[in-house]
């Protein structure tokens, strides 16, 4: 296979922040045809998990999304914080943060990109199990977020409808309903 990998001759930060950076890229490709400029979106990596109570009841989280407009019905995530020793500890603080839930188990379902034209981050994908309220929610001074138990035949039903409109929890959820046995090809 030929190698299609751009060469970054040049980069320039025009917005640095917590949460979105923006970087403006010379770039040069095989060909030598010059990519000038190139817009990347800089994000924190992320973590999503579908899950499940001890009862095999999906936890989900609505909550109101200004950049859409509309408060939609999620499965709970967020960014890995530097402070986060590993991927799976991202991910339990995220639920225990968001749901007040604990999980027994936690199985890694794979990576997703957002969006590998502009964006330069992974969402990294779990199932969860054996999920427990243990305490109240502890949520961001910017958030506020209703929590939700559902059926496995409910998110099937919510996704057969369109009514869960997070592309990549959608993605993560179908990943997982197949890994359960859940989706029939």
């Amino acid at each position: 296979m030929k190698d299609l990998k751009w060469k970054i001759l040049s980069s320039e930060y025009l917005y640095k922040a917590t949460w979105f950076t923006i970087r403006k890229d010379k770039c040069e490709t095989p060909e030598q045809k010059i990519i000038d400029p190139y817009y990347v979106y800089e994000f924190p990596t992320w973590v999503t998990a579908v899950a499940l109570t001890e009862n095999n009841q999906v936890v989900m989280v609505r909550q109101y999304r200004h950049g859409l407009g509309e408060t939609i019905m999620e499965i709970p995530g967020g960014c890995v914080d530097d402070t986060d020793p590993s991927l799976q500890a991202a991910i339990e603080r995220e639920l225990l943060e968001e749901t007040g839930y604990t999980f027994s188990n936690y199985e890694y379902l794979g990576k997703i990109s957002p969006n590998p034209s502009t964006n330069n981050n992974l969402m990294h994908m779990y199932i969860a199990r054996g999920g427990k309220k243990v305490q109240e929610q502890q949520l961001d001074h910017n958030e506020e977020i209703e929590v939700y138990l559902f059926s496995i035949e409910e998110i099937k039903q919510m996704l057969k409808e369109n009514k869960i409109l997070q592309a990549l929890h959608t993605t993560c959820l179908f990943y997982a309903l197949n890994k359960l046995g859940h989706m029939a090809y």
